[in-house]
């Protein structure tokens, strides 16, 4: 009992710690070109980036650009849970962002059982931005069973929350092991380090086109997206 205390109480002093440091992380700028042509901005993030100052990130602004929204990470596979994301999604709502939860897909692993995971984590309200699954790896199953996998979780999300799940991946990722079935999702794709838009000859909606931007109240580098419409558009996708 009292080394459980001790482990306990270590545990918040090691989270108060990391807390106080990213709330004096300043940057003069985000360290990177941000393509000023969209309107509304948004980072990404995991347990990776550690203590979040979330009032910090809300409140830095450089010329015009200011962050709105997050893609925060939930959960992963059949039963893991991203160890930062309660706190994000609190801290992050309380400071006035616009927030969406992501599940990191296992491709080898049952659709249903991972919805199941996230649906269990994550509780959506009027607002939020719509679910998002993470899919980036094959894991050693065949395509054929990947796309059957993807469509179980997309289906079983999509039952739940009443809303239409975003795909989040690369382009290549896409246009290999994904494209035309699932055409009819929103499409959260990476491109880096293109100069207006990401190479996908289908529509998207949210570009992440970084991942070596810099924010106040974050001590590591953070993946930068854009939404690629206006602040309607924007306010339509999110869950009503």
């Amino acid at each position: 009992m009292i080394v459980a205390v001790l482990l306990s109480a270590g545990w918040l002093v090691y989270q108060w710690k990391a807390y106080g440091k990213a709330k004096f992380i300043r940057y003069p700028e985000f360290g990177i070109a941000i393509p000023e042509t969209y309107s509304i901005h948004g980072i990404d993030v995991s347990k990776y980036q550690q203590g979040i100052s979330w009032e910090d990130v809300k409140s830095m602004q450089v010329q015009k650009i200011q962050l709105g929204f997050a893609f925060i990470k939930a959960t992963q596979g059949i039963g893991k849970t991203d160890e930062k994301f309660y706190r994000n999604w609190k801290k992050a709502r309380q400071a006035g962002m616009v927030c969406g939860a992501y599940h990191f897909f296992i491709g080898s692993k049952d659709g249903k059982m991972q919805a199941e995971n996230f649906i269990d984590k994550v509780d959506l309200k009027t607002g939020d931005l719509p679910p998002v699954l993470d899919v980036e790896q094959l894991n050693g199953t065949s395509v054929s069973s990947f796309r059957k996998e993807v469509k179980e979780w997309l289906e079983a999300a999509e039952n739940y929350y009443r809303v239409k799940p975003i795909i989040y991946t690369n382009v290549d990722f896409y246009n290999h092991f994904l494209g035309s079935e699932f055409d009819e999702y929103p499409l959260w794709v990476a491109h880096y380090y293109q100069p207006g838009q990401p190479r996908i000859s289908r529509g998207w909606t949210f570009w992440q086109h970084s991942d070596e931007g810099r924010v106040n109240g974050i001590a590591a580098k953070v993946d930068f997206n854009v939404f690629e419409g206006d602040s309607i558009q924007f306010r339509n996708i999110l869950i009503q």
